[in-house]
């Protein structure tokens, strides 16, 4: 709730009579009229944040007088933004995060243990606070809903607060050093976290006892669970994920499922799909959501207004200096990513190996002209099944891909829009719904920047599978438009067309 402009309209509301306790301030109209009183949670310099009787209100300044022992220095209000969540990111992101934000602002850092100051070169003034804590889920959102923090970090969302990506990493199964099994089938993965494989031989390995370790607790925990569609059965149980590696690499038949940049010493097993398709992690694939187990890192907020130090840190994330500070932490950023199409053979491998009956060799063909001196970037679109609708990802996707153009990014460029399928279905209707989905994707781009040049079209239905269509997971992973870039004087991709 904002108490905006004079106040006495909208105090009024809020006034109430025969308060006798004693509280830290008093928020009175500049017209004289009523008074709020309450304990001040909070100040950024533009709007207060009080606890009355009535709950947490946000009243703007501008509209207010402040009296009582706890109303800030209106000349140097010091904002607080406290942090909370998942242990292992929020030691690794915080600190680095807010001294880039400090930098690009002109401002000193001064770090106090879990606290970051935010200093006024110079006047040697604190400007702002940037803590954090590490807090299981449920206590994290907790204190971001009763206003003792401001954003928390978590691998997982949750209703009724806002949530964006902050960073990504992927969740990659490891083994001991020694094991000799160096792949496994993501359906063998979903049984052994399931807990129905207790010996190595069940999945293609020797004759050994598995043993599966795991997390106690925690959102990452909680987003393999949210995968798994259910608990996951623990043979050896961590409190964290550095204690998970080293417990899995001293382990000869231990495995785990951790994230990459967890992984320590443990040994980085290959996951592949049910049809033998191996799905590794790499930036792009990250990124491109490719990886079936990329795993986002998001900053949920609260639906109340955030202290204004608070509101310029979470825009400044979105910046090409954050996102470099992320991926000197060792996370995937969401910087733009760009491929040689022709450099990935395993695609090509991909396309070959998973053509099915309908697809002919001319259509292949088409397809290794079209991708020949072309780049692929990491923005990439999906859609749900059997619709030109967009995920809620892709619809962000759009957003960043908007704002680049209108920046002239790709100035010079040749941009196309490829359209691809899943295998479901005859294969003319799946060319008709893979062109039908990339120009869904550019009709809405020109909704978004009506100022720019639009890119081309390019549609090839079923023949680049990224994974087997014989699985749900698979058939999301294949419906997608990709977006290539090639120099716009060459015309490599329209030979394609």
């Amino acid at each position: 709730m904002d108490l905006r402009g004079g106040g006495a309209a909208i105090l009024v509301a809020c006034a109430f009579a025969g308060m006798v306790q004693a509280q830290d301030v008093t928020l009175t109209a500049r017209d004289g009229g009523l008074a709020l009183v309450g304990t001040l949670q909070g100040w950024d310099g533009e709007f207060y944040r009080i606890d009355t009787s009535y709950g947490l209100l946000t009243v703007d300044g501008q509209g207010v007088l402040c009296d009582g022992p706890a109303c800030p220095d209106l000349t140097a209000p010091r904002a607080e933004v406290r942090i909370v969540g998942e242990a292992e990111a929020g030691a690794a992101l915080v600190a680095p995060l807010v001294a880039a934000f400090a930098a690009s602002r002109g401002l000193d850092v001064v770090a106090d243990g879990a606290v970051t100051r935010l200093v006024e070169r110079g006047k040697r003034q604190v400007l702002a606070e940037v803590s954090f804590a590490p807090a299981p889920p449920e206590a994290a959102l907790a204190d971001l809903a009763a206003g003792r923090a401001e954003l928390v970090l978590s691998a997982g969302t949750a209703p009724d607060f806002g949530a964006r990506v902050l960073a990504l990493d992927a969740l990659v199964p490891v083994v001991g050093k020694g094991n000799p099994v160096g792949k496994i089938a993501s359906v063998d993965l979903a049984r052994v976290l399931a807990g129905e494989v207790t010996n190595w031989a069940q999945i293609g390995g020797p004759d050994m006892p598995l043993v599966l370790h795991g997390l106690k607790a925690g959102s990452i925990a909680d987003a393999l669970a949210g995968r798994l569609g259910r608990a996951v059965a623990l043979g050896e149980a961590h409190g964290d994920l550095a204690e998970l590696a080293t417990a899995v690499a001293r382990d000869p038949w231990g495995i785990a499922v951790t994230t990459r940049k967890a992984a320590g010493k443990a040994k980085v097993i290959t996951l592949t799909d049910s049809c033998g398709f191996p799905l590794v992690p790499s930036p792009l694939a990250v990124k491109a959501e490719d990886y079936p187990l990329t795993l986002p890192l998001n900053l949920l907020t609260p639906r109340r207004r955030l202290p204004l130090m608070a509101r310029e840190f979470l825009e400044f994330l979105a910046l090409p200096e954050a996102q470099a500070a992320i991926a000197r932490a060792g996370y995937v950023d969401r910087g733009v990513e760009r491929q040689t199409l022709m450099a990935d053979g395993l695609r090509l491998m991909n396309a070959i190996a998973g053509a099915g009956e309908e697809t002919s060799l001319p259509d292949l063909k088409r397809l290794v002209a079209a991708m020949d001196g072309a780049e692929r970037v990491s923005l990439t679109f999906r859609f749900e099944d059997g619709s030109s609708t967009l995920e809620a990802a892709s619809q962000e996707n759009l957003t960043d891909l908007a704002r680049m153009l209108e920046a002239g990014l790709f100035r010079g460029e040749t941009l196309v829009l490829a359209g691809f399928s899943d295998g479901s279905g005859a294969a003319a209707a799946n060319l008709a719904l893979s062109d039908e989905r990339a120009k869904a994707v550019r009709d809405a781009l020109a909704l978004a920047a009506p100022e720019v040049t639009l890119p081309e079209v390019l549609a090839f239905g079923e023949a680049m599978p990224m994974a087997c269509d014989e699985t749900a997971a698979g058939r999301r992973l294949n419906r997608r438009v990709e977006l290539w870039v090639q120099p716009a004087l060459t015309g490599g991709l329209l030979r394609g067309n």
